[in-house]
């Protein structure tokens, strides 16, 4: 969390720190209304929970006998969606992300979902509910990233009433003794989801920071991961399970404090990252497919040499990952290309130098042969939302298309799972230092990485391109 940092700022934890704001107020209610006493144990009210939380959800969609391990180019959701807000702007929006189906990535808490199991064998499950049937409705791939845990089990004080909703109790992972009643957990949302077959373990090894050690509790991780592993395949062989989810932070050049073998211009991978990520590698019981998580700029948010050269990281970790997995699919579970500010916020780029430098990052990843990747969807309520993929649904006109959004279906729709990329597009020479270029049989996507309109020659074409503009050209 932090830039991609354990223990510096709240990249994303802004989002999930108003979840705990939402939450306290709804415990707060439930607390003055419930009819349901306060056990004599002193754990708290578990009113609007149920027993039931296998009982399969609504109507799942159709899915085909064998699910595919790779999924393409879609994106996460987080504390806000388009599952709430006004009447139309929710058709607006839903109309929106099912004019190109692409798959969703959804917690089992935080990020827009309550606590699923408050005590033992207590569940509640409305928020994810929703979120399932917001993805079902747009025609979405599902995904569940099976993070974080109940308090219960990592300490805390089990409950509807006691969750804790802060950054530290949120990043806690379930202490070793409650493992198995984590991998039950994840049993239980396969059950309730029969139409979800992707499940990523965990989410970039919270609480698996060895703080004595210095290093990733990676024994820990891979414990908790088989479990879990060996949960979801007894409730479906076809069940598709990756990890690790590391963060594959990475330090400026000049710093040889974890330095690895792993480096480039944009600086060098934290070798105890690598580590960790053999040891999953040798460890794990089985995998579908590989997850990884990363910046294109450094921890210190150093963007080397520049941020379209820094997403050359990105290729990197790629090929290395893909050179130690035996073949296994490449995911990125989140990609970033903007620092924040110390506020953790992205608004200092213009939205076409935004969507280059994410087109760049993508592209990026293509050539280190990822085949899956999700977007980082910062949604909030507020007329203004840098990088949002929509207008938020609180607003009467919410819900349209915003330019990442635009970017993110066409790339899903014009570079799908099987794409064969083609490596001989031609581009004049002059402009090779330029543009970043990804092309198959169909199509070529340009873009422009200069602050400055250019007049290019590419795939025998001249045409002209505005400051930082993505084209998308149809090969004849």
């Amino acid at each position: 969390m932090g830039r991609h940092g354990w223990t510096s700022g709240a990249k994303r934890w802004r989002l999930t720190a108003l979840i705990g704001v939402g939450v306290a107020v709804i415990a707060l209610v439930l607390t003055m209304c419930a009819t349901l006493p306060t056990d004599d144990t002193g754990r708290g009210s578990d009113g609007g929970t149920t027993a039931e939380g296998d009982k399969v959800h609504g109507t799942p969609a159709p899915v085909p006998a064998k699910a595919e391990p790779e999924l393409g180019w879609g994106f996460t959701h987080t504390q806000y969606s388009a599952d709430e807000g006004t009447p139309a702007a929710l058709r607006r929006a839903q109309s929106t992300l099912s004019a190109q189906s692409v798959p969703q990535i959804q917690h089992i808490m935080g990020w827009g979902a309550e606590n699923p199991e408050p005590s033992p064998g207590r569940y509640r499950f409305d928020e994810l509910d929703s979120r399932i049937d917001l993805i079902r409705r747009t025609g979405g791939t599902p995904v569940i990233t099976l993070c974080c845990a109940p308090d219960w089990m990592k300490g805390g004080k089990a409950g509807s009433d006691n969750t804790d909703w802060s950054k530290k109790a949120l990043e806690t992972a379930p202490s070793p003794e409650h493992y198995k009643d984590f991998a039950k957990l994840a049993a239980t949302v396969a059950k309730r989801y029969p139409d979800v077959r992707h499940f990523i373990v965990w989410n970039e090894f919270k609480g698996f920071f060895d703080d004595g050690r210095k290093r990733w509790n990676y024994e820990g991780y891979t414990q908790l991961y088989n479990l879990v592993y060996a949960e979801l395949k007894k409730v479906n062989k076809a069940n598709l399970v990756g990890g690790p989810y590391l963060v594959m932070d990475s330090y400026e050049p000049r710093d040889t404090t974890y330095a690895s073998a792993l480096k480039g211009p944009w600086g060098s991978v934290d070798q105890r990252v690598l580590d960790a990520y053999s040891y999953w590698d040798e460890n794990k019981k089985g995998a579908d497919f590989v997850v990884v998580d990363g910046a294109s700029y450094t921890r210190d948010d150093e963007l080397l040499p520049d941020e379209f050269k820094a997403t050359d990281k990105l290729t990197a970790v790629s090929r290395w990952i893909r050179d130690r997995s035996g073949g296994l699919p490449l995911w990125w579970a989140e990609y970033y290309v903007e620092p924040g500010d110390d506020d953790d916020d992205r608004d200092g780029w213009s939205e076409p130098h935004r969507t280059a430098v994410h087109a760049s990052g993508m592209i990026a990843m293509v050539r280190g042969g990822a085949s899956t990747g999700f977007y980082w969807n910062p949604q909030n309520r507020g007329a203004t939302c840098a990088g949002c993929l929509w207008r938020s649904t609180e607003l009467d006109d919410g819900g349209g298309q915003l330019p990442m959004m635009k970017l993110l279906a066409r790339f899903a729709k014009e570079f799908p799972p099987g794409t064969r990329y083609d490596a001989r597009v031609r581009v004049a020479p002059d402009d090779v230092p330029n543009v970043r270029v990804l092309a198959d049989d169909r199509t070529v996507l340009v873009v422009n990485i200069l602050d400055r309109p250019i007049k290019a020659k590419i795939d025998g074409k001249s045409f002209d391109m505005k400051s930082y503009e993505v084209r998308w050209l149809a090969r004849s």
